[in-house]
């Protein structure tokens, strides 16, 4: 499928987005919004291309990938994203389904949040909201031994460290804070330190992400459809259970995605998704939603 790039100017900002299909779409059926964060629009064209029929939207968010900031800040803040994708759902016309992923999925409650009439559907795939977890303390000190094995050892100690915090099955209890850093090399890291500390998963820069507490009583009262789901292979690790305590919190229970947090991609080599399968579902769940 063809995209046409476009850039919107926000506040000291440009938002970089690609507009697979017509705007506005030519059938009537609202666009498809797909976000994440810190994954820009690349890691969502496998996905995109299985939407053929429907007009598909990807972004960067400010500061990521092609879009620029010019704010003076470093952080990632899921208020401000929100208030960017306002921006851009007002330009390209709303009300639209969104496929929010990770970080995009907490970007995606605060947009819920804050706009709900730009937003008819929301599924939210596997938000990482460590705060609302029953281990939430110990979550937020291994998120934050994360950022200091790569403030310390570079960018494969950092990764490292954050592969074994995602993939620890269950709370983080004493045997995971007793544990030693894993060697990069065990996951194929490289050793050496390029001196690069910008990494947006890995420096600290989202943790307004993760930390992020939803506005339970706003999701309540919007209009929006708003579903949590999960990957069918994250049972029991970090952003499995992230996606079910949201789930509860809002009253819900989570739909089940084929794969595991990056289902919908094959960006990974070690761990591949399926997003043949993916889509199916996920139009499957996008269908019983409106």
């Amino acid at each position: 499928m063809d995209a046409t790039t476009r850039t919107l100017a926000v506040a000291d900002a440009e938002i970089v987005h690609h507009v697979h299909g017509p705007l506005p779409p030519a059938d009537g059926a609202p666009a498809l919004l797909m976000i994440g964060q810190p994954m820009t629009s690349e890691g969502f064209g496998e996905l995109a291309a299985r939407f053929p029929d429907r007009t598909v939207i990807t972004y960067d968010p400010r500061g990521l990938g092609a879009s620029r900031r010019a704010d003076g800040r470093t952080d990632n803040s899921p208020q401000t994203q929100a208030e960017d994708l306002h921006a851009l759902i007002g330009d390209v016309g709303g009300p639209v389904e969104i496929f929010a992923s990770s970080g995009g999925a907490v970007t995606g409650l605060a947009l819920v949040a804050a706009h709900p009439e730009d937003v008819s559907v929301l599924v939210a795939h596997e938000p990482p909201l460590l705060r609302i977890l029953p281990d939430a303390e110990a979550a937020v000190r291994a998120e934050a031994a994360v950022t200091e094995a790569y403030r310390r050892r570079g960018w494969g100690a950092g990764m490292a460290a954050f592969i074994a915090m995602v993939t620890w099955p269950g709370e983080f209890g004493d045997a995971f804070a007793s544990r030693p850093l894993p060697d990069p090399a065990r996951f194929g890291l490289p050793e050496a330190d390029d001196g690069s500390r910008e990494d947006p998963l890995l420096s600290g820069t989202s943790a307004a992400i993760t930390g992020y507490l939803p506005d339970v009583e706003a999701l309540g009262r919007a209009s929006t459809r708003v579903v949590i789901a999960v990957g069918e292979e994250s049972a029991g690790v970090l952003t499995g259970r992230t996606a079910r305590a949201a789930a509860e919190l809002l009253g819900t229970e989570p739909v089940v995605l084929p794969g595991g947090h990056g289902g919908f991609h094959t960006l990974d080599p070690m761990h591949p998704g399926r997003p043949g399968p993916f889509a199916e579902r996920l139009r499957e769940v996008l269908a019983g939603a409106r």
